[in-house]
C-alpha cells in the first residue's frame, strides 16, 4: 500500500471502495497514523482518527458536539443537507429521518439515546448471562456434532453464524421453531459496497423482520413469559411512560441483529488464529484459563468493528486539528487499538498482554456495545468446546493455500471486517 497519506500527497486508497483496505484494515490505518493520528482524506472528506488517544476523545466527548446520527455508514451516502454554518444542530434534526440506520438505537443522539439505552441495559443482566452459558455449552456442541464426522467445517455458516443466531434468540426467547428460519433470512451481512440498496442506505435495514418482531412484542405484552422479549414489551422509561410497541420491536429486532452479527466475526477470527498459530492453538490447550485473554487479544488486533462514525454537529478540533460543523469522523476501533503509542509491539499477538482489555473493539463512551458481556461469553464458550472437541485445528490449506501465502476472502463491507469464509480441518479429541 502507499507510503503516503495526507492531504497534500492524496496517494493512499479510499477507504470506503479500495478491496486492498477490505483486505488490509490494519496497515491502512497504521500509515494514515504514521503521517498524523487526525487527518482528512481527500476522496469523501471524512475526518480519520486512527490514534488511541484520539479516538477515546471524540468517542468520550459529552457535550453534544458529536451525533452519531451517521455511526454506521459514515459519509456514504452524502448528507441528505448541505452543512451551514458553526452548528448544524437543526438542520441535523429536520432531515434525521432520511438518513441511513436512524429508526434504530445506535444512531440516536443525547437524552432520546439515553433513555431508550437504559430500557435495553437493564435487561442484559448477569443473572441471565449465566443461565444462557449451560444453554450456549450444549449448542456449540450439538453444531460440532453435525460435522464432527467430516474432520472439518466452512466455520463461518457451520459454526459462527449458528453459534450467535441461535445464542440470542434464546436469550430474548425467539420461539424455538422459528430459530432455523430467522437464522437463514440473516445469511451474510449485507455488502457496503454493492447489492440490495435498502441493506446499505434505508433508514431501518431490518425492516425485513418487521413483522416478525412486532407480533413478538405484541404476544408478549398479552401474555409474558420468562424472557428477555417480555421484560422488554413491559418495558417503562424512568418517568413510568411506555414507549409504543413499535419502538419496541425496533429496539427487538437491533438487538437480535446486532447480537448475532458482531458475534458471529469474533468466532471465526479467532478460529482463524487458531489455525495459523498452532504455537498459540498448543498453549490454550494447555492453559485453557488464558482463552479470555486470547478472545480480547483477537479483538484488538483485528476487531469485527473496524470503524465507527461521528458527525461534528458543531465546529470543534479533534487533538487540536479544527473540524467545522457538518464533518463526518472516521473513528477507527482498529487504528486506535494497534496504536504503538499505547500498545508495545502492537503487531505481535500477545496472549500476556499488559493491559489486555484496553482495546476499544467495543468503542468507548455512551455508545459502547452494550452487549459486549454476551459477546465475550459466547466466543469463550465456543473456542472452549471447540478446543475440547478436538486435538488440532488446521486451516484447510485446498481452500485458503499454505501457511506462508494465505488466501481470504473478506466482505466486501467498510465499516466492519467479516472474513467472507473459513474453511478448517480437525483431529477429533
Amino acid at each position: 500500500m502507499p507510503q503516503t497519506a495526507n492531504d497534500n500527497m492524496p496517494g493512499y486508497p479510499d477507504f470506503y471502495s479500495d478491496p486492498r483496505v477490505i483486505d488490509c484494515p490494519r496497515e491502512y490505518f497504521a500509515q494514515m497514523r504514521s503521517a498524523a493520528p487526525v487527518q482528512r482524506e481527500h476522496y469523501h472528506g471524512s475526518m480519520i482518527v486512527s490514534g488511541f488517544d484520539e479516538a477515546v476523545e471524540v468517542l468520550t466527548s459529552r457535550d453534544g458536539t458529536f451525533s452519531s446520527a451517521v455511526s454506521v455508514l459514515g459519509p456514504l451516502p452524502p448528507l441528505p443537507f448541505t452543512p451551514e454554518g458553526d452548528d448544524i444542530g437543526e438542520q441535523l434534526e429536520a432531515h434525521r429521518g432520511h438518513m441511513p440506520w436512524t429508526a434504530h438505537l445506535v444512531c440516536f443522539d443525547g437524552e432520546d439515546h439515553t433513555k431508550h439505552r437504559a430500557l435495553l441495559t437493564t435487561l442484559l443482566t448477569f443473572k441471565r448471562l449465566k443461565a444462557n452459558e449451560e444453554y450456549l455449552r450444549g449448542l456449540v456442541n450439538r453444531l460440532i456434532d453435525g460435522f464432527e464426522s467430516e474432520s472439518g467445517c466452512e466455520v463461518v455458516t457451520q459454526f459462527a453464524h449458528a453459534t450467535s443466531t441461535y445464542a440470542i434468540s434464546d436469550i430474548m426467547g425467539i420461539p424455538m421453531a422459528d430459530r432455523a428460519e430467522l437464522l437463514e433470512m440473516l445469511g451474510a451481512p449485507p455488502s457496503q459496497l454493492d447489492g440490495d440498496a435498502v441493506h446499505k442506505i434505508g433508514p431501518d435495514p431490518l425492516v425485513f423482520l418487521k413483522e416478525r418482531f412486532d407480533n413478538y412484542i405484541l404476544s408478549r405484552q398479552a401474555e409474558p413469559q420468562d424472557d428477555l422479549m417480555s421484560d422488554l414489551a413491559a418495558a417503562r422509561f424512568k418517568d413510568g411512560s411506555a414507549p409504543p410497541y413499535e419502538r419496541l420491536a425496533e429496539m427487538a429486532r437491533f438487538l437480535f441483529g446486532a447480537g448475532q452479527d458482531t458475534t458471529s466475526r469474533l468466532i471465526a477470527m479467532a478460529i482463524r488464529v487458531l489455525g495459523d498459530r498452532p504455537d498459540i492453538q498448543a498453549r490454550l490447550r494447555a492453559e485453557p484459563e488464558k482463552i479470555g485473554d486470547f478472545i480480547e487479544e483477537t479483538l484488538r488486533i483485528d476487531p469485527p468493528v473496524k470503524v465507527v462514525y461521528r458527525l461534528t454537529r458543531q465546529s470543534t478540533e479533534i487533538a487540536g486539528v479544527p473540524t467545522p460543523a457538518g464533518t463526518v469522523v472516521n473513528v477507527s476501533l482498529t487504528g486506535a487499538s494497534n496504536d504503538p503509542r499505547r500498545f508495545a509491539d502492537p503487531d505481535s499477538f500477545d496472549l500476556d498482554r499488559e493491559g489486555v482489555r484496553d482495546h476499544l473493539a467495543f468503542s468507548r463512551g455512551g455508545h459502547a456495545c452494550m452487549g459486549a458481556p454476551l459477546a465475550r461469553l459466547e466466543a469463550r464458550v465456543a473456542i472452549e468446546e471447540l478446543l475440547k472437541r478436538t486435538s488440532a485445528i488446521r486451516i484447510s490449506e485446498a481452500h485458503h493455500g499454505p501457511r506462508d501465502v494465505r488466501r481470504y476472502e473478506f466482505e466486501p463491507t467498510y465499516s466492519f471486517r467479516n472474513i467472507a469464509r473459513l474453511h478448517i480441518e480437525f483431529d477429533p479429541a
